[in-house]
């Protein structure tokens, strides 16, 4: 599963540029530069990079915020901006997404685009481009998105199944594979946090209670336990976060390999995340993307691809005036 991961191959490359030059689609409808020449003079990933960049600015966490919404988007009946719909039963309202926040963020580059070029893009393709943005903006290398999405008609709370944080590894490369990504992009994907947090509840049972032993996890750095535990008293009334990336060398905004190489030292937050390094199924693939230097390229590429899942393209689906609309009950 390894063999080759994290290395930009020349192929590789070849078959981005290409795809560049010729505008040449994808399997599911998608292309490169599929706006181009759609908008007037104005060109349409310019217009969402000025807004995301005025965002970023401001607050660098946005780019945790926005591959939070990407996946939670795509990982539910795909691509397709169901999860930006208001509603009583939206999937907005299901537990995972709770806390999934930057909705403004998509709105004011919408708002933007509608100004200028009405009812042309999809909301859809402004979370893929908003958040290849901000990877970029934070030190990720910039990789080349595909559009020419639709937006979904349909969001439920109830079609809500994101993996828990809990998720064994098998489990995970499962879950995964139902959506036509490998365990190996999965790996990467999960790569994403290195600028995440997460909330002390989510992990607690590890620090204090680690499968009803009353005692922490055994893998868990001793240094790292202590360390979450002041940050999450047991009985604290008030659920604080922590990075996921827990290198004190390395800055929790920065797109980067730092977060393989502390799992690998058990400095993992969430179960899932240190199971990554010890479970046979994806630590050689860790150890790999841990040593290498080619990180960036290969996230960008799990990002494309999981960019593509279940997509709405041509007829399909619609193009939102107002990415949150309310769906009627």
């Amino acid at each position: 599963m390894s063999r080759g991961v994290g290395k930009f191959t020349l192929a590789a490359a070849f078959v981005i540029v290409f795809a560049v030059l010729s505008g040449r689609s994808n399997g599911d409808g998608l292309q490169v530069g599929f706006y181009r020449g759609k908008c007037r003079f104005i060109d349409v990933e310019t217009a969402v990079g000025a807004v995301i960049a005025a965002w970023h600015r401001r607050d660098p966490t946005i780019t945790a915020a926005l591959l939070r919404m990407q996946f939670h988007d795509c990982f539910v009946n795909g691509c397709d901006a169901s999860l930006l719909l208001d509603g009583s039963n939206s999937e907005k309202t299901a537990i995972p997404n709770l806390s999934v926040r930057g909705y403004e963020i998509i709105d004011s580059a919408k708002r933007v685009l509608e100004a200028i070029c009405p009812k042309v893009v999809s909301c859809a393709d402004i979370i893929v481009m908003a958040t290849r943005d901000a990877v970029s903006m934070s030190g990720g290398g910039r990789y080349m998105v595909q559009t020419g999405r639709r937006d979904g008609t349909v969001s439920l709370a109830s079609n809500v199944n994101l993996p828990a944080p809990s998720v064994s590894v098998s489990d995970s490369i499962k879950a995964f594979a139902a959506k036509g990504l490998s365990a190996t992009d999965m790996v990467f994907l999960l790569g994403g946090h290195t600028v995440g947090v997460a909330h002390c509840s989510l992990f607690l049972d590890r620090i204090y209670n680690f499968n009803n032993t009353g005692n922490p996890d055994p893998t868990m750095d001793t240094a790292l336990l202590a360390t979450l535990r002041a940050r999450c008293p047991r009985n604290a009334t008030v659920d604080n976060t922590v990075n996921l990336d827990q290198n004190p060398s390395s800055s929790a905004l920065t797109v980067d390999n730092s977060y393989f190489k502390q799992i690998l030292l058990r400095r993992g937050v969430l179960q899932i995340d240190q199971d990554l390094a010890l479970d046979p199924l994806s630590s050689s693939t860790v150890n790999t993307i841990a040593k290498g230097s080619g990180f960036s390229a290969s996230f960008g590429q799990a990002m494309i691809k999981l960019g593509a899942v279940q997509v709405l393209t041509g007829k399909q689906g619609e193009i939102r005036l107002v990415c949150n609309a309310t769906l009627s009950s």
